[in-house]
């Protein structure tokens, strides 16, 4: 048995942050010692809500779990574990269209660096339809989403929405 705290990756973009994110990284934290959810800068995407403020939305919605860190991140989430000695990658799936797209980003993560393990979590049954970008268009048409977000980020959506600025 090693004596270095076995350390989780949990990335994603979180625009933003749901339940069944937060279902996610505790149940990583329930079975690593430390679990690192990294918020991805997501060049490729536009986001509702700025890095600064999806960085802030992660870390209250995971406040009360202590073997967890919230920190930014850019560039290859390979490169993002070695920097923070992380052992695994958690990736959430909550179907087989999931499943076939994290398949494939393991396998390659694999290529990358082998020494890191995939783990695939399924979050709890009643939150397995929930996605950011389903809680971003049902929010702005004005529909209730307050079963798939914590109260933060519904009071964030709610003021993005008002003002059509990102948040931040």
């Amino acid at each position: 048995m090693s004596s270095h705290p076995r350390t989780a990756v949990y990335s994603g973009t979180f625009d933003p942050v749901t339940l069944g994110h937060e279902d996610v990284v505790r149940r990583a934290a329930g079975l690593f010692d430390r679990v690192i959810v990294a918020v991805a800068a997501a060049h490729h995407k536009k986001t509702l809500f700025s890095l600064e403020a999806r960085v802030s939305l992660v870390r209250a919605a995971t406040q009360r779990m202590a073997n967890v860190s919230v920190l930014p991140f850019d560039g290859l989430i390979m490169d993002f574990c070695k920097v923070h000695g992380a052992s695994a990658v958690v990736r959430g799936i909550r179907n087989l269209t999931d499943f076939d797209y994290e398949a494939q980003m393991g396998a390659m993560n694999r290529k990358l660096r082998p020494e890191v393990e995939t783990v695939f979590l399924l979050p709890d049954a009643q939150l397995q339809c929930i996605s950011s970008t389903l809680v971003r268009e049902i929010s702005k048409l004005k529909g209730d989403v307050s079963q798939m977000a914590s109260a933060g980020v519904l009071a964030a959506l709610s003021s993005a929405h008002v003002s059509g600025v990102r948040g931040g």
